[in-house]
């Protein structure tokens, strides 16, 4: 086999770890390799058990940078996913908006519509005026009306007076 890098090892500590449960055995792993450190014979075995322990300590520190790292990438993915939503509402507002004119074209349309309904206010008002002088017209008619209808009358019952003076004769009414 070839040479392990010493990622490879932390991730494959880490997923066998998990979230750091293995604290202790590690320690416990360290004490014992201090304690052999502290009873080795040789100046070679004390060297070598030396190495192991510093290269057990910087996995260790490798470990809780990676740590650290995790909980920093959970903190930026989680502002992503806001980001993206954020996004996707800002999509979905915008979609919205398109479908509506702007508000130039708005402002126009009601000039437009507001010089249309005083328009067509000034033509009721012109009609009401000209419905309200037919009515005074007819009023006028009615009463001429009237009135020539009691002239009529009043000169048919002269006539019958002076008629009967005069001997003629006037054919009865229906």
């Amino acid at each position: 086999m070839g040479a392990v890098t010493d990622d490879e090892v932390i991730r494959k500590r880490l997923l066998i770890d998990g979230d750091g449960a293995g604290d202790d055995r590690r320690i416990n792993l360290l004490v014992k390799s201090f304690i052999k450190w502290c009873n080795s014979g040789s100046q070679e075995e004390g060297y070598s058990q030396y190495q192991r322990m510093l290269s057990t300590l910087s996995q260790y520190r490798s470990i809780a940078g990676a740590h650290e790292k995790i909980a920093e990438c959970k903190k930026q993915i989680l502002q992503a996913k806001r980001i993206r939503k954020n996004r996707q509402e800002y999509d979905a507002l915008a979609k919205v908006i398109q479908h509506h004119p702007d508000r130039h074209e708005t402002l126009k349309e009601l000039e437009i519509l507001g010089k249309e309904l005083e328009h067509l206010s000034h033509i009721k008002e012109t009609v009401e005026d000209k419905l309200e002088l037919r009515r005074k017209q007819f009023y006028v008619l009615l009463s001429t009306i009237h009135e020539l209808q009691q002239t009529l009358e009043n000169d048919e019952k002269f006539c019958e007076i002076e008629a009967p003076e005069a001997g003629i004769k006037t054919a009865p009414k229906p």
